[in-house]
């Protein structure tokens, strides 16, 4: 049976085409915040990493109610480095709205996240966003978006979409782009008319598959998923199932339902409601609830295999254990595993150090989001270069690849064409647009995307806009030079003075200013040149009777490139860490004594001459 006072739907999209800004107009037509309330934009956005960077990172559950229709939404993120709660989310739902911006059209991330919902067999709700843009193409897009639907190979009745097209920021939706209309009326009706009530069947046993947990300090561990079938009702015995099939006897303490931004708590849910469970201990994402009276197991998430690995590992610099709360292996372990029950696309392993362990992840920022993360909290640690991760299928060596799309101007195009060129990228698709620019496809090994973003923008001049998706596994490519100059090493320690800094700026890029405690073996700049290069940056004037301090004032230095995480991370070569504190973050070798360098750097001649 079909339970018709329900719809339960993803939101889906390319990153920045304005799905959670799409949710608070939802919420706000809905009347779920009081006249006189103030509330953020980006309401979903809650934690402070999403508001930063303006992106989702979490899939988040909210409801709305609409002529008596209670709709269930999940805002997804729209990153495929996040594209493991995407996967999940799908089990929830019973339909999506894909949003497509009405300049840019369907994105790599759009496919992406598109294929997972037509693989599901779920029907789609095309929303053209951004409507009131000078250049926006409605038309132009909705034929790109129809292309991408066959081209994912989207059977007949899901190709039938319905269209709608909205201005998100004022609430605003309509059929027809001419005329935009005043409210999300439009979008209300095309969801309970085109989205599928749920499925159902309410007389069999339990069952709900958890697809995120969240921990609360009093009701501890809280299981979210849809119950797929059956009843549940507070107290009642249930079995948790584990991926290995294995039976932990429960009891429910809490039952929850969505309603706008809360949990509601309930005292029995039907099938086909999207529910909060707590009681249940040790659940993790994948597992079943069901009837204790007739446990049956539903199919676990499976989601795609991680692309990159780094390795994360207690600080040994000689700063150590002066910036962070916790700093040992022990801690940094259990936090990077119980990061897993959360995150599903993560992977964690052991190494034969107890003090190093393996993280692998779907991206560059899926492992630069965990490290923010773990930073905020207060763990100081260090971790390696990305690196990716191959496979060996019939003797032959297979290394991850990506799709990687870049919108530049024509006078550029150059030297990113020579770019992608030197990364082993092979052109695949070129179109010139009307505004001047032009849209170039690659495919490209993941080892050539490793530092490739800082590049591409001081190519294009910062206006470059690039995107990237997964696109499988092929054979190896060859040698990749992933880093065309090298780093400025500090000679000693001490704290960095404008002269000694001046002196060092003549041979490349600096990355601190004075006044800043620096040790030997610390990355301060990047070199004008493909070796590394020791500078003494603490050096101080010598001063005479003819001289004062003061005269290191004059002394001037040029712009700074104060690093991000994101830009530390992408800099860093084969032979450097990243220590990462709640303080800063500094790049070091990983031999930090010169001789050391040089004693291996000889070793490794020796080596190659004997071969």
């Amino acid at each position: 049976m079909r339970r018709a006072d329900i719809r339960n739907i993803a939101i889906i999209a390319h990153v920045d085409h304005g799905k959670t800004t799409l949710v608070d107009a939802m919420l706000r037509q809905s009347h779920i915040f009081r006249d006189n309330q103030q509330v953020a934009e980006r309401v979903m956005d809650s934690n402070d990493l999403e508001r930063e960077r303006g992106i989702t990172i979490m899939a988040k559950n909210t409801a709305v109610m609409y002529h008596g229709t209670k709709i269930n939404i999940v805002d997804t993120p729209g990153h495929a480095d996040f594209g493991g709660e995407v996967e999940r989310v799908m089990n929830m739902v019973d339909g999506v709205l894909l949003l497509v911006d009405a300049v840019d059209g369907p994105m790599p991330q759009t496919k992406f996240v598109l294929r997972q919902a037509l693989r599901r067999g779920h029907r789609a709700i095309v929303v053209i966003n951004k409507i009131d843009r000078p250049n926006a193409r409605p038309v132009h897009v909705l034929n790109e978006t129809f292309d991408l639907f066959l081209d994912l190979g989207a059977a007949n009745e899901q190709a039938e979409f319905a269209t709608v097209y909205t201005n998100a920021i004022i609430g605003a939706a309509s059929t027809d782009h001419r005329h935009i209309g005043t409210t999300l009326e439009p979008l209300f009706e095309a969801i309970l008319e085109t989205i599928p009530a749920p499925d159902v069947d309410a007389d069999a046993p339990a069952q709900l598959l958890v697809t995120t947990t969240t921990y609360d300090d009093y009701k501890g561990r809280i299981a979210v998923g849809r119950l797929q079938s059956g009843v549940l009702r507070k107290a009642q015995p249930v079995m948790r199932i584990d991926h290995s099939g294995a039976l932990t006897p429960a009891r429910v303490t809490q039952l929850f339902t969505f309603q706008g931004l809360a949990r509601e708590e309930v005292e029995e849910v039907r099938a086909g409601d999207i529910v909060a469970v707590a009681g249940v201990p040790d659940v993790g994402i994948g597992d079943t609830i069901a009837d204790a009276a007739d446990p049956r197991p539903l199919p676990p998430i499976r989601v795609e295999e991680p692309t990159l690995r780094m390795t994360f590992a207690v600080n040994t610099s000689p700063f150590a254990g002066r910036e962070g709360t916790h700093v040992t292996s022990r801690k940094l372990r259990e936090r990077l595993y119980a990061e897993l029950e959360r995150d599903v696309a993560l992977r964690v392993a052991d190494t034969d150090s107890p003090d190093t362990l393996v993280v692998s992840g779907r991206g560059e920022l899926h492992l630069a989001i965990l490290i923010e993360t773990l930073r905020r909290e207060g763990y100081e640690f260090q971790v390696s270069r990305p690196e990716v991760i191959y496979k060996d299928e019939g003797g032959e060596r297979l290394e991850p690849y990506e799709q990687l799309e870049v919108e530049v101007a024509q006078d550029v195009l150059g030297p990113v064409v020579e770019l992608a060129g030197r990364r082993r990228g092979a052109l695949v698709d070129m179109k010139y647009r009307d505004d001047g620019s032009a849209h170039c496809v690659y495919k490209i090994p993941t080892r050539g995307l490793l530092g490739f973003r800082q590049a591409f923008l001081t190519n294009t001049r910062g206006k470059g806009v690039m995107n990237t998706l997964f696109a499988g596994y092929g054979p190896y490519a060859g040698a990749i030079e992933s880093r065309d100059l090298g780093s400025l090493i500090a000679f000693e320690a001490g704290t960095t003075t404008t002269f000694g800094l001046n002196q060092a700026q003549e041979r490349g890029q600096l990355f601190i200013g004075p006044g800043i405690e620096v040790y030997e073996g610390m990355v301060v700049g990047e070199h004008i040149r493909d070796r590394d290069l020791e500078v003494n940056v603490v050096r101080k004037k010598h001063l005479t009777n003819m001289r004062s301090s003061n005269s290191d004032i004059a002394a001037k230095l040029d712009g700074l490139h104060e690093l991000s995480l994101d830009d530390a991370v992408e800099f860093l070569a084969d032979d450097e860490l990243l220590e990462v504190t709640p303080v800063a973050y500094r790049i070091r070798k990983r031999l930090l004594a010169k001789q050391d360098r040089d004693r291996l750097a000889g070793q490794r001649k020796k080596q190659a001459a004997a071969v």
